[in-house]
């Protein structure tokens, strides 16, 4: 398997509930064809993540339809959006795909964390999560 783009000693674990990964896979596949770099980071990251059942899942974990506030830390940029399949996504209105860079790099991290995740043109950049909702 092909080494990922990013940086595998700076990737906080993860948990994702079962429905999540279920549905999050299902659009790696689609993904495949079209965005083949967020793809394999997707997966990459659904694949390290403890998985539990929805009601196993710690609260402040970012899931499909939480609001999440990150901060990117590259440049000081705050956003608060909320996680989305990609038929949802709508960035103006705040709903950000789950197949998108940012979005496949925040899934599954909890309020507190970090994550070395890398701008699409390969520039690092560390987004870090101020609140999950």
């Amino acid at each position: 398997m092909q080494k990922s783009a990013y940086s595998e000693a700076a990737q906080p674990p993860i948990h994702i509930s079962e429905t999540d990964y279920a549905l999050v896979a299902s659009h790696v596949v689609r993904l495949e064809a079209t965005a083949p770099q967020v793809a394999e980071m997707l997966l990459d990251e659904i694949d390290r993540a403890e998985v539990h059942s929805r009601d196993e899942l710690p609260d402040d974990v970012v899931t499909l339809g939480s609001i999440v506030t990150f901060i990117d830390e590259s440049t000081d940029v705050q956003r608060r959006l909320r996680i989305v399949l990609p038929a949802d996504a709508d960035i103006e209105r705040g709903a950000l795909s789950i197949a998108s860079q940012v979005g496949a790099g925040l899934i599954g991290l909890s309020a507190g964390q970090s994550i070395d995740w890398p701008y699409p043109d390969g520039r690092p950049r560390i987004l870090h999560i101020v609140e999950v909702e």
